[in-house]
């Protein structure tokens, strides 16, 4: 195991910042901490480098117990939001620099930095200085100079936060591919539900100082434990439901109306669940048209945001339900306030516990 977190937390004065965690993760593998502001995963990333010390617990690294070592002899690199290039040195000396301080021999210097600058295929800027690039290309020297000396573990904390859209896409592909050619460990700190999915082999979902649920993105976008999980990771058209009828579909009453239709479930006549409809299993349905799950409600628009395009409508009470569909050049001729239907299948409807349990590290 590279990486093992053994129950521990931090606070501060009254303010619980991270309450008793446990987390491992393997050698070669992408993790990313994944959760809104307050939620523990910066406290969590400082207590793994040292830059804070736990209140209890251990920290293991590479089968050694570092919670007491400082942050030179933990073996861990940092890339940061804001790159942290020494403006004066060329990109050369930029990614030479961590290799100087651990008095590496010259002849082995130029080997490495010649090497890594292939892999972020970057040589052709070794003389430049940090401020004739580009932020992109900035941004991949600053991982250069992280990787150079091969750490146990690199911790990213929101390094792409501060570039454009475009330019952002572009470098989680690029980071994805370095991840794969150098076979590091990544622990990656971010907000951003896509970047996380885009990029994670498991995601750390974090809410209120603990670990709300952990498992692939494919795990915590179908599959949520929460009502949290599943609405922070992808929009959700969530419902609270009683149950009516068991059998090969379980029947359910909600605010939406009754009748609504979930495949067979170990749930029994009486209770009180939470279930999730992801956006993109709606659809506007035609007029005469059947679904297992059908809600009557007053149409109140749409927005293209260019390869999909999102319509929602709101029901007597004035909830809101939401479908995604692939933007087609046959645009709706629906009016807002006008009446229609949103169906999906039983198999999308997707129960979520109500036990407040959290995932297993």
């Amino acid at each position: 195991m590279k990486l093992e977190l053994r129950n521990v937390s931090k606070t501060y004065g009254k303010v619980v910042a991270l309450k008793p965690t446990s987390l491992k993760v393997s050698a070669g593998e992408f993790v990313t901490l994944l959760g809104p502001s307050g939620s523990g995963k910066t406290t969590l990333l400082t207590l793994i480098v040292g830059l804070t010390a736990s209140d209890r617990g251990e920290i293991w690294i590479d089968g050694q117990n570092v919670t007491e070592q400082p942050i030179h002899r933990r073996d861990i690199g940092m890339v940061f939001q804001n790159y942290a290039l020494f403006p004066h040195l060329s990109v050369f000396e930029n990614v030479a620099f961590p290799l100087r301080m651990r008095r590496v021999p010259e002849a082995e210097i130029n080997k490495k930095v010649s090497r890594t600058l292939e892999i972020v295929q970057l040589p052709h800027v070794a003389d430049r200085t940090p401020r004739e690039l580009s932020g992109g290309q900035q941004q991949r020297i600053a991982l250069a100079r992280c990787a150079v000396y091969e750490p146990s573990i690199i911790l990213m904390d929101e390094p792409l936060g501060a570039l454009d859209k475009k330019l952002r896409d572009e470098m989680q592909l690029e980071i994805k591919r370095l991840h794969r050619e150098l076979g590091a460990t990544i622990l990656f700190v971010t907000h951003d539900q896509e970047e996380a999915m885009a990029m994670s082999d498991r995601i750390c979902l974090m809410n209120n100082g603990g670990i709300e649920q952990l498992g692939t993105p494919a795990e915590i976008y179908f599959s949520p434990k929460s009502v949290f999980s599943a609405a922070f990771l992808g929009g959700s058209n969530l419902f609270a439901a009683k149950v009516t009828t068991v059998g090969p579909v379980v029947r359910l009453e909600t605010e939406y109306g009754p009748g609504l239709a979930l495949s067979d479930s170990n749930i029994a006549v009486g209770d009180q669940i939470d279930i999730m409809v992801r956006p993109e299993n709606i659809r506007l349905l035609d007029e005469g048209e059947a679904e297992d799950n059908v809600v009557a409600a007053v149409f109140d628009g749409s927005m293209m945001t260019g390869s999909v395009t999102r319509s929602w409508g709101h029901v007597a009470d004035g909830r809101q339900i939401t479908a995604l569909a692939l933007t087609s050049k046959i645009s709706s001729s629906l009016k807002a306030g006008a009446p229609v239907r949103f169906g999906w299948s039983k198999e999308a409807t997707v129960m979520i516990p109500r036990s407040g349990r959290r995932a297993e590290a």
